[in-house]
């Protein structure tokens, strides 16, 4: 039998169920990998060992029992560590937040150990999510396994490493410019961002209000290196809360549409490298091969919501500059000011016409997406950047906003957005992030199932 730490998700609650493995050799196989691999790459930051365990008995006795089970019922998870886990210090990667242990769960945790999961660790990020790369000044960086000098993408990047290394089959994280997307295309995984209100969110922890940014932005999302694992962690966690205003109800099925897919392989605004291309024209031949109808054709005012989600997620870190500087390490104030330079300061009038502007873009990608329902393009137009190009200068700093352009259409808009893997080219991975209507995330998870389907999984690796 292969090694438990290979397998999915789905394919450990089913053995764990059947009785072929009990949930405690299930944990225990996943902190062997830990202490095996994570030396390498720096990805899981905490250890939840005791209770781990404990809830794994737990688990084991509940099934001898002969008790109803959940989708995870016995199988390990990952929390990022912006999310509240009780007893957990929610630190962000901040040296300044190591002690704020959070008094209860964040919602998408409550709902993981409601369907039986069981979570083993907390995973890196950069300080407040405010980087693309996982460098926390608390924790330290992040290493990708496939190469240890560059980065595996973030904010959610120490979950990215943890799936695609085997220390963990599914993982929790959020996203407000691609945090979800970008380790998963990093590292070689898969991840769906949800569309606004589909997961709940609400941290008791979380000192003020959400920004303006956030509350239009900031999506709860789900990683593993399966599309059925993402999936079901999806239906897991999603419906309304008492915490959250905006979550909603609403079943994951939507009506019939017609199977017509846009294909973007160099979106406006930049410059995608011939591998990034390459990856996504695969996954393009892979939904032909599946019956999709595929055209080459590029959604409307692409530079225009680049430049609305700039506009809006500048403004915030602009006003919160100050209460930043108490708590935030210098490499992510870096990166904050290197690419803030390029807007002037927000006023009253420019924060409304960047509103006006995300309405215009909006109108015209719903227009757009009844034409075709799906988009499927890159998540980075450029391969994975060596560890500090972000904040080497002005110069690298606009590289690393270009190359991650085509995510922030999705963020501003509040549609979902999967991740699937396309294979390998030049020993890093490749892949296509697949966009649909808002609530038919099942649009955008059966396309990337046709895609795993036809391509495989990669993950997951050794680190190298």
């Amino acid at each position: 039998m292969a090694e438990l730490w290979t397998k999915s998700a789905g394919e450990l609650a089913r053995m764990i169920a059947a009785g072929e493995v009990s949930s405690r050799e299930v944990v225990t196989a996943h902190y062997d990998r830990i202490a095996a691999v994570n030396g390498r790459v720096n990805a899981v930051v905490e250890l939840l060992t005791d209770q781990a365990l404990a809830a794994a008995d737990a688990a084991d006795a509940h099934r001898a029992a002969g008790k109803p089970l959940g989708a995870f019922h016995g199988v390990p998870f990952t929390v990022k560590t912006n999310i509240d886990y009780q007893g957990s210090p929610t630190h962000e990667g901040a040296e300044a937040l190591k002690d704020l242990i959070a008094p209860s769960d964040a919602p998408v945790v409550e709902r993981m150990k409601a369907a039986g999961g069981i979570a083993i660790g907390r995973t890196n990020m950069p300080d407040f999510g405010l980087r693309i790369n996982t460098e926390s000044s608390l924790c330290g960086p992040a290493h990708n396994p496939w190469d240890h000098d560059r980065t595996v993408g973030g904010s959610s990047g120490g979950e990215g490493a943890a799936i695609a290394t085997g220390m963990s089959p599914i993982g929790l994280g959020n996203d407000i410019g691609g945090s979800v997307r970008n380790p998963a295309y990093a590292n070689g995984i898969a991840s769906i961002k949800p569309g606004f209100g589909r997961i709940p969110a609400g941290n008791e922890t979380a000192a003020m209000n959400s920004t303006l940014s956030a509350q239009l932005m900031l999506d709860q999302g789900v990683l593993a290196r399966h599309v059925s694992d993402v999936r079901r962690g999806l239906e897991a966690v999603m419906g309304a809360h008492r915490r959250d205003p905006f979550a909603v109800d609403a079943p994951l099925a939507g009506p019939s549409v017609s199977r017509r897919v846009a294909l973007v392989t160099n979106p406006d605004g930049g410059t995608t490298h011939p591998n990034v291309i390459e990856g996504v024209r695969r996954a393009g031949e892979a939904l032909e091969r599946a019956g999709y109808e595929v055209e080459e054709v590029s959604p409307p005012l692409l530079v225009e919501s680049y430049i609305a989600w700039s506009e809006l997620m500048m403004a915030d870190t602009h006003i919160l500059r100050p209460l930043l500087e108490t708590v935030m390490g210098p490499e992510g104030l870096r990166f904050i000011d290197l690419t803030n330079s390029q807007f002037p300061a927000p006023t009253t009038e420019s924060i409304f016409n960047s509103h006006l502007l995300r309405d215009r873009v909006a109108k015209a990608w719903q227009a757009f997406l009844f034409e075709y329902p799906l988009i499927v393009g890159p998540t980075w137009t450029q391969p994975p950047f060596h560890l500090g190009f972000d904040i080497k200068d002005a110069e690298s700093a606009n590289a690393v906003l270009e190359l991650f352009r085509f995510v922030l259409p999705a963020n501003l808009l509040g549609l979902p957005a999967a991740c699937v893997p396309t294979g390998v080219i030049d020993g890093l991975p490749v892949g296509a992030q697949i966009i649909s209507r808002r609530l038919r995330e099942d649009l955008c998870l059966d396309a990337a199932e046709a895609v795993e389907r036809d391509l495989g999984v990669i993950t997951p690796i050794d680190p190298r």
